[in-house]
């Protein structure tokens, strides 16, 4: 078949311009010309300007084109099934997702806070007793912040008369424990982070070894034996406490961490008022913000103490009167035989 040139120059571009993108696609267009040259001239004919037997190579190159065949048919299938698929969620890369960068963003941007002081917060493990007035805002500030893991214990449902302070909880959950209820809020607010719900009564059968599993305890109740029992557990423990309290007006809140030199709750209130001496919030009413405030407080020194920011109150009690804007600090020490801490 080289006898005719124009046959041959085309064999040849075919065969050149094939090689030069790939050995595979030069064999599948040399292939290609030698069936139309056998088509043209015979087969004996070809056999014969090439001096060997073009058979060979015709099944050679069906073998190669229906490979090609098939991998083009994959890759169109591949293609295809890309165009219907979900797309892959986003890679987790370092300690914090994009999302939680973005999240926490204001805190990293904080010189006292940062990435690292955001590690920190992830890496908490923080027990929260009460989920009520002061509860509501330090649980959900916690949850804000990124703290990585919290517990709340209450053995309390949520009433109707709750609403009016505890802004945790909802018309839709009176009923609820509060527990749950603050749990449902606090992942709504952040799905990052891990509650865990202690529907009872925090009690001296299992007040060890719960708060042993915890780096930080912040107390809310308004009931004092629940607050003597937590705060002789910390003590014991060696575990720093956050306290708030309030009535009416009136809120105070302090750090107990005599671990590291200061005076614990029981340093500064040794002994339990008498029965009727101090009224509850329910007998003697509380102003709707001031638990916000208070809890919030709370909260702050929380993260204040998880990230190694500013000053603490250790060592001080701050007492806020709402209704006269007036804030004071009182100096406060260990007292020698304490029953809480030993002093």
């Amino acid at each position: 078949m080289f006898d005719n040139p124009t046959v041959f120059f085309l064999l040849a571009m075919l065969l050149g311009t094939g090689l030069g993108r790939g050995a595979t696609i030069g064999i599948a267009l040399f292939w290609a010309a030698l069936q139309a040259g056998i088509g043209w001239y015979g087969v004996e004919r070809v056999n014969l300007q090439l001096g060997w037997d073009s058979r060979y190579f015709l099944v050679l190159g069906s073998v190669v084109v229906l490979v090609q065949c098939y991998r083009h048919l994959l890759r169109y299938l591949r293609d295809e099934a890309g165009k219907t698929a979900p797309p892959e969620p986003p890679r987790e890369e370092g300690p914090f997702t994009p999302a939680e960068v973005s999240r926490y963003a204001r805190h990293i941007f904080l010189r006292e806070i940062g990435g690292q002081g955001q590690q920190r917060l992830k890496a908490a493990k923080v027990l929260v007793v009460g989920a009520g007035g002061l509860g509501a805002p330090v649980l959900l500030y916690l949850a804000g912040a990124g703290v990585g893991e919290i517990a709340v214990i209450d053995d309390d449902l949520v009433e109707l008369s709750n609403l009016q302070r505890q802004i945790i909880h909802s018309d839709a959950r009176i009923g609820m424990p509060k527990v749950f209820s603050a749990e449902a809020a606090m992942k709504a607010l952040n799905p990052f982070i891990e509650v865990r719900p202690y529907h009872r009564r925090l009690d001296a059968a299992v007040a060890g070894a719960l708060i042993a599993d915890y780096d930080l305890v912040l107390d809310g109740t308004d009931n004092f034996d629940t607050r003597y029992l937590v705060n002789q557990t910390c003590a014991r423990l060696g575990k720093p406490l956050i306290t708030g309290a309030m009535t009416q007006w009136e809120g105070q809140l302090s750090l107990w961490d005599p671990a590291q030199g200061g005076p614990c709750f029981e340093c500064v209130f040794p002994e339990r008022p008498a029965p009727g001496m101090v009224a509850s919030c329910a007998e003697a009413g509380v102003v709707a913000p001031l638990p916000g405030v208070i809890g919030a407080m709370m909260a702050l020194e929380a993260v204040k103490h998880i990230t190694g920011a500013g000053e603490g109150l250790k060592g001080r009690l701050m007492i806020h009167d709402a209704l006269y804007a007036e804030t004071r600090m009182i100096r406060v020490k260990k007292r020698k035989g304490c029953a809480g801490c030993g002093g």
